[in-house]
């Protein structure tokens, strides 16, 4: 019975961790996009990172981003990811959330850094 309780458990935990860690078939590949914005807000969380830009005045993107230690390992610190920043992102749009890209590369102050 414990053996099967513990089973269980493992089952579930890995479960959540799989849903909660989106796959990329979400995005549209054939797509890629560029915007330059300001950044309203970041976060330098995992799984991922994420700005969230706005283009113009009636314009907002959500940018998902790499995980913090990859973007830490290419050079993009989170003292980069400032509210205020002019940034361009390059990234696929998502299938059905009108208004969130995958970025494959952001630059910011100049320099590129690429995300995937």
């Amino acid at each position: 019975m414990k053996r099967l309780s513990g089973l269980l458990t493992i089952l579930v935990l890995g479960t959540g961790f799989l849903y909660a860690h989106h796959g990329w078939t979400g995005y549209d590949e054939t797509k890629l996009v560029q915007y330059t914005g300001v950044i309203k807000a970041a976060g330098y969380e995992n799984p991922h990172g994420f700005v969230k830009i706005e283009v113009d005045k009636k314009t907002t993107w959500n940018v998902v981003l790499a995980p913090p230690a990859r973007m830490e390992s290419r050079g993009l610190t989170k003292d980069k990811l400032k509210v205020g920043a002019t940034v361009t992102v390059m990234g696929y749009p998502h299938k059905q959330t009108r208004d969130e890209i995958r970025a494959e590369r952001i630059v910011i102050d100049g320099k590129t850094t690429e995300l995937r």
